[in-house]
């Protein structure tokens, strides 16, 4: 079944985020023209973020009021303080109702404190009070791994209301980063039921990255059913979905674009539909035929070139030449169809790792291989990455201390009973102390140091920038801001790199990486007027949490065994991040095991194009930075 709900993809949620605000600021405005108040359901988690933060921006700058807007919010976690770190009564609050004119009892969120005696009845109460509001004009909606629209989990009936439920094992796992674990995740949340929801005038759904295009492909494309509650949408009569080019990649409409449409045969579209081919008919390019385009619906393609062997021998061509063992540029070669320049050389590199485990993850065979080449490899890590260290193995680490100042009688202990003090938190909302966060900060610095050793990057070559968003003591972060990026632009200046690799995989649990990606690309772009930037190229690496499609491969570096088997070790000098991630996300896989799983299917994919074989292989994107 394809869903004939309307779509809407834009090239960042950033952008798709402020054009679901301008469409809901248009509704609101409509309401009060007419004296009416305007009736919003709400959703939370890290998708509608930015939506709210234009909302905001929209208030105070542009006199959008909400002083004639009723909320009401899809869910709330139960048992749940409606002041702990990890309430949605909470992030409401933070993130818009403390920063707009709306009333106090113009907002409702389900209580998290009720005692179970008082849910069925406060349930239908909360019915009642959107009923008697008018009912919802809009419901805005994100989407979970299980198909879940507010919390109603797999099994949840199209006239559900509002209610109690437990969540869903799937659900639970991707919260737990937010939590500290998955085991301190509540097993129950209040939540609108389905009903509830496809009561509403209109809907808005929004879904943001690569871990949502599956379940948005099943969601508008496949049958409805109940074990994918967002299914239920597609008989919605009203319901507009807006989604970034990545949550949009496994539509038909994006993923194969030419069994749908008329397409325009770009070079990027050749390629993708190429590379689609070779997998559908389990033949490497050269092995092509005329017959395999026109049998599966690519005969624009071949009347829009030379027949399959034009078109077979120039993608083979173009895939070929990301190959390339030389990621700093092999010198006193012709580099014309090569990823990276010959000259200079050697090259001033410098690697942006948004925690300090990250240049190892993603591209620790390429991190050794620019060092043994001769380039001067710098590394910056972006954070600290204090968070990501388990309370008991700084304990272990204290108790180390303590016995080598016990059995030498030259130190006191009063670090580590101030340490082990602030380890000693009450509830999982408390803020790390200080003194705490300093030391798994430090932790996290000299396991970074002993990779760079391992692979030969010098101590005056790490820059630890530990940029002010990050540090907060909490999962939480800040914006970005201006003091982020002069931090960035001071270390460009300083440097002047001939080549900046930096993350590319957006999809970690806490957007930590898109931030710093971000204070990247506007420190470029407000160096784009100096001498040194006119000749750097960017290189984007994944890994962590995902990898690039072959068709977006800029640069393949493969890797031998000996290699993978030496990057292994240097992901192992980060011992605190070892065994299991404190925010694994949702592969429970250690980082080595993903890397090198992920390596290993993109070297798998290239050898199934008819490419040569490799044991693994660390991909890159160009980027190209707009200027001022």
């Amino acid at each position: 079944m394809t869903s004939n709900r309307p779509v809407q993809v834009f090239d960042t949620a950033l952008n798709a985020s402020r054009q679901i605000a301008k469409d809901v600021a248009q509704i609101i405005r409509q309401k009060n023209q007419s004296g009416e108040f305007c009736v919003l359901g709400l959703a939370t988690g890290s998708t509608p973020k930015s939506f709210y933060a234009e909302l905001v921006r929209m208030h105070r700058e542009e006199d959008l009021s909400f002083n004639k807007v009723i909320t009401f919010n899809l869910d709330e976690y139960y048992p749940m303080q409606p002041q702990a770190v990890r309430s949605y009564h909470r992030f409401m609050h933070e993130h818009l109702f403390d920063h707009i004119d709306i009333p106090k009892d113009q907002v409702h969120i389900p209580d998290g404190m009720l005692t179970e005696d008082e849910i069925i009845h406060y349930c239908i109460e909360y019915e009642k009070k959107i009923a008697d509001s008018g009912g919802l004009d809009l419901q805005i909606l994100g989407i979970g791994r299980t198909g879940h629209i507010g919390f109603n989990e797999p099994g949840s009936g199209r006239k559900s209301k509002t209610r109690l439920i437990s969540l869903d094992r799937i659900t639970k796992l991707d919260a737990a980063s937010d939590f500290n674990g998955a085991e301190y995740v509540p097993n129950r949340a209040i939540t609108m039921g389905v009903g509830t929801i496809l009561k509403a005038k209109k809907i808005i759904l929004m879904a943001w990255g690569e871990g949502k295009s599956e379940i948005i492909k099943k969601s508008l494309e496949g049958p409805v059913t109940d074990q994918i509650p967002a299914t239920f949408l597609q008989n919605h009569p009203n319901t507009d979905v807006f989604l970034d080019e990545a949550a949009a990649s496994d539509l038909i409409a994006y993923a194969t674009p030419w069994l749908t449409q008329s397409v325009e045969w770009t070079p990027k579209m050749v390629k993708k539909a190429v590379i689609w081919l070779c997998y559908k008919t389990q033949k490497p390019i050269l092995k092509l035929t005329e017959n395999d385009y026109s049998e599966n619906g690519l005969e624009s393609l071949l009347s829009a070139h030379n027949g399959a062997y034009a078109i077979n021998l120039d993608i083979f061509n173009k895939i070929q030449r990301t190959i390339t063992g030389w990621p700093g540029g092999k010198p006193e070669v012709d580099d014309f169809h090569r990823p990276e320049r010959s000259n200079p050389m050697p090259k001033r590199s410098l690697i942006f790792s948004p925690h300090p485990d990250d240049d190892v993850i993603s591209m620790g065979g390429t991190f050794k291989r620019l060092v043994d080449q001769g380039h001067e490899v710098h590394v910056a890590y972006q954070t600290s990455g204090n968070i990501a260290v388990f309370d008991d193995y700084v304990v272990q680490l204290i108790d180390l201390f303590d016995e080598i100042n016990h059995s030498k009688g030259i130190l006191d202990n009063d670090l580590s009973k101030l340490v082990k003090l602030a380890l000693d938190k009450s509830d999982l909302d408390q803020m790390d102390d200080e003194l705490l966060r300093n030391l798994k900060g430090l932790i996290r610095k000299v396991e970074a140091k002993a990779a760079c050793r391992f692979v030969g990057v010098p101590v005056d070559r790490i820059h630890f920038m530990k940029l002010p968003f990050y540090e907060t003591g909490t999962i939480k972060k800040n914006p970005l801001g201006p003091e982020d990026v002069a931090l960035t632009v001071a270390l460009l200046n300083e440097i002047k790199p001939h080549q900046i690799f930096a993350a590319g995989d957006l999809s970690d649990p806490h957007g930590t990486h898109r931030v710093c990606l971000e204070a990247i690309t506007q420190a470029l772009a407000q160096c784009s007027k100096q001498e040194w930037f006119k000749s750097c190229y960017v290189w984007l690496y994944r890994g962590a949490w995902q990898e690039w499609p072959i068709e977006a491969i800029d640069m393949a570096v493969p890797l031998s065994p000996a290699e993978v088997f030496s990057k292994r070790k240097a992901i192992f000098k980060h011992q605190s991040q070892k065994d299991a991630p404190v925010f694994p996300g949702p592969d429970n896989r250690e980082f080595w095991q993903r890397a090198e799983e992920r390596n290993a299917h993109t070297a798998e994919l290239y050898d199934r194009l008819g490419l040569p074989e490799y044991q693994a292989i660390e991909a890159f994107q160009r980027l190209l930075i707009a200027t001022e």
